[in-house]
Formats: C-alpha cells, sequence, structure tokens
C-alpha cells in the first residue's frame, strides 16, 4: 500500500479516537469516521501486550496486505484505525482475514457481496 493510505499524524489519528464510532470483536476493534479525502486512510494500532517485535511485524504485515486486497472496495470516504487486541495472536492467518472482512462490513466500510 502507498503511503498516502495511512494516516501518519497524532492530530489524523486523535481525530478518529475523539469523534469515533467503532464495531469490535474479540481480536480486533475498528475504529472510524467519515473524512471527505479522495481515498481512505487507516492506521493500525497494536500493543506490547500482544507479543514480542517479530509478532507485533508480523500481524501489521497481514492486516496491510489484507486492506490492500480490499483496497478497490473501501469506501474512500471514511478514516478508520484498526485496533488488535493480544487474543489475536494465536489466530492462523484466514480467521484473522475473516475477522477483519465481516468486521469492515459490518462498519459499512465495505459492500456484503465483496468478500474474496
Amino acid at each position: 500500500m502507498k503511503r498516502v493510505y495511512s494516516i501518519k499524524s497524532k492530530n489524523e489519528l486523535d481525530l478518529v479516537f475523539k469523534e469515533k464510532k467503532s464495531v469490535g470483536n474479540g481480536y480486533f476493534v475498528i475504529y472510524f469516521i467519515p473524512h471527505e479525502t479522495p481515498h481512505f486512510k487507516y492506521a493500525i494500532s497494536i500493543g506490547k501486550k500482544f507479543g514480542n517485535a517479530v509478532e507485533r511485524n508480523q500481524a501489521k504485515r497481514r492486516l496491510r496486505y489484507i486492506i490492500s486486497n480490499y483496497s478497490n472496495y473501501i469506501n474512500p470516504k471514511y478514516r478508520f484505525v484498526i485496533v488488535v487486541r493480544p487474543q489475536s495472536n494465536l489466530l492462523p492467518y484466514d480467521l484473522i482475514k475473516e475477522n477483519i472482512t465481516k468486521l469492515l462490513i459490518k462498519a459499512k466500510l465495505i459492500e456484503k457481496e465483496v468478500q474474496n
């Protein structure tokens, strides 16, 4: 994914957390807000309780890959932050993708028919 799709500044991130709507399950939470941009913007938040640096980086790589697969289908008028909970450390890739897809549909960031 290109850098233009990522939320870079702390002010942008704070705005999402301040004016948020959220959907979540036991493994992930997605906070999102509508915003007028030509494309969506996102960030991934993962705490140190998740595991060591290798595990956290692997989880972020997996999430970035899932988001890049759905990039053509995500509503461009939103900013969102994916918060990774420590329980998701035990999930294989298929279940991570399934959980993220369900949450994106629940948040109405993608359409229901688009599941890959």
